[in-house]
C-alpha cells in the first residue's frame, strides 16, 4: 500500500521488517520521541520573547507547559486504541480526541483570561 510505505518512509515507522536504522537498533522506541523535539516551540518563544514583554513570554511558555495534554490524550487514545480497532482507525480516533481536547484548552484558557 502506497500509503503505508509513505508513512513508514516519511516517520520511521517498523512494520515488523525494521528496515530503518532506528528500528533495527534496541531503541526502536526513541522514535516516538523525534517529534516530540520543540522546533516550533522554540521558533515561537523566540518570537514572543523579542518582540513582547517577558511576562507575555512566561504566560506562552505556561501555556506550552499546558498545551502537552493534548498529546498525551492523543496518545492514550491510540494507545488503548489498538486494543480494538484498526491502527489506522485508532490514529485517526487518536487525531480527533486531540483536536477535541486542543479546543477545550483553548477555551478554557480564554475563559481564565478574561
Amino acid at each position: 500500500m502506497i500509503h503505508h510505505d509513505l508513512a513508514k518512509n516519511a516517520y520511521w515507522c517498523c512494520d515488523g521488517i525494521g528496515d530503518s536504522i532506528i528500528c533495527t537498533n534496541p531503541l526502536f522506541y526513541l522514535a516516538a520521541l523525534a517529534p516530540l523535539f520543540p522546533t516550533f516551540a522554540l521558533i515561537s518563544h523566540f518570537i514572543v520573547g523579542t518582540e513582547r514583554s517577558q511576562a507575555d513570554l512566561k504566560v506562552a511558555l505556561i501555556f506550552s507547559i499546558l498545551g502537552v495534554i493534548p498529546h498525551l490524550v492523543y496518545t492514550l487514545v491510540v494507545f488503548v486504541g489498538i486494543n480494538y480497532i484498526s491502527l489506522y482507525k485508532a490514529l485517526m480516533l487518536g487525531v480527533v480526541a486531540w483536536i477535541i481536547a486542543a479546543a477545550i484548552l483553548v477555551l478554557t484558557w480564554q475563559y481564565i483570561q478574561s
